[in-house]
């Protein structure tokens, strides 16, 4: 498995070990402007950074602009890494949106997890990890913290 030393003391309160590239179903993320109905969405968590945060990245199947190849995609408006179809809960094509999207407090994951509103669905594929990684690191609205988290990742994992 690819967990590393690290990664495995980044334990929720309720024993679930986030690891890059988990991807979660978050049930209330946005409000929908016509309806005001809460609606989901889905996180990858790709690393975390030293104060014990996650950076995460939405994931989105509007193709939008978006490429499937090459599957790293820095190009605006809709800059983007494509996973393909994921199956399971994600059985359409799915790119991860590179974004900006401030890092993900793990207490406030676990809070949610404990209160069922948000739970993990998936992960993303050994293989595509590494390019997803290096990808993020270099997309415009990483922040530099947020790269160095990242490659930090990549190096543990390398």
């Amino acid at each position: 498995h690819r967990r590393s030393e690290l990664d495995q003391t980044l334990v929720c309160t309720t024993g679930m070990p986030m690891d890059s590239g988990d991807i979660c179903r978050h049930e209330r993320f946005y409000r929908d402007a016509a309806t005001g109905e809460l609606k989901p969405k889905y996180l990858v968590f790709l690393a975390p950074t030293p104060g014990g945060d996650w950076v995460a990245r939405l994931l989105t199947s509007q193709v939008n602009l978006r490429t499937e190849y090459p599957v790293c995609s820095l190009e605006h408006p809709c800059p983007s890494f494509y996973l393909g179809i994921l199956g399971g809960q994600l059985p359409l094509k799915t790119w991860v949106d590179l974004r900006g999207l401030d890092d993900v407090d793990l207490l406030e994951v676990d809070r949610l997890i404990r209160l069922r509103v948000m739970a993990r669905v998936a992960a993303v594929p050994a293989r595509e990890l590494e390019p997803m990684l290096e990808c993020a690191a270099r997309a415009d609205d990483t922040t530099r913290q947020q790269e160095r988290a990242l490659r930090n990742q990549l190096a543990r994992m390398r």
